[in-house]
């Protein structure tokens, strides 16, 4: 199925936001849908249909998975991947758009990596920031819940949009705010944590 341009537009947002959340499961998902024609990969994209790139896709998907779910070896994840996520998903943004513009083709390239790190940006930093914050709970539930929500947001998200492209702009605009939001509170607990902790105890 070829893509017309507004679902280029969701799925060049879905994949930027995707990948600061679930960078090795949004690789994979993409792939099968380029391997078995579902989505008509541009020549930027189409390595990910690659068997050999959704199996390396695939095994880390599912470390990534166990990894999630393990209090403070989450925010270690989260800490090593900072490095990582943010460039792939401008990346894979820029391979999204790059092939479908024709002449101006770096230019747009150049726009769409921007938007790409951006939203990539923002959402691991909400993620990295909201786990770093559930771990100074001493129960493991909320880490799990969170991570759960988010292996399920993430497949949810790059189906709209493909399918459903003006259903998934609202909901991102939603999840925009509420991870802004996320952010600034996490920044402001965890800051007034670190503070409490260094405070010299009262004789």
């Amino acid at each position: 199925m070829k893509l017309d341009a507004i679902q280029l537009l969701a799925l060049a947002a879905a994949l930027g936001w995707a990948s600061g959340l679930r960078l090795y499961l949004t690789v994979l998902l993409v792939g099968i849908a380029g391997h078995w024609g579902w989505i008509a990969l541009p020549p930027g994209l189409q390595v990910l249909a690659s068997p050999l790139v959704m199996g390396c896709a695939g095994v880390l998907a599912f470390i990534e998975f166990l990894a999630d779910k393990v209090p403070l070896v989450d925010s270690a994840w989260d800490a090593l991947h900072t490095l990582i996520r943010i460039p792939a998903g401008a990346a894979l943004v820029a391979g999204l758009v790059s092939g479908w513009a024709g002449d101006h083709g770096n230019a747009w390239g150049v726009m769409a990596a921007l938007l790409g790190g951006g939203l990539a940006t923002t959402a691991h930093a909400a993620k990295a920031s909201t786990r770093a914050a559930a771990n100074t709970s001493p129960e493991p539930f909320s880490n799990i819940g969170l991570s759960l929500f988010g292996d399920l947001a993430v497949p949810t998200m790059l189906w709209l949009a493909w399918a459903h492209p003006f259903v998934f702009f609202p909901l991102l605009a939603l999840a925009l705010a509420v991870m802004a939001a996320l952010i600034w509170f996490c920044f402001k607990f965890l800051r007034a944590l670190v503070r409490r902790v260094r405070r010299p105890a009262s004789v």
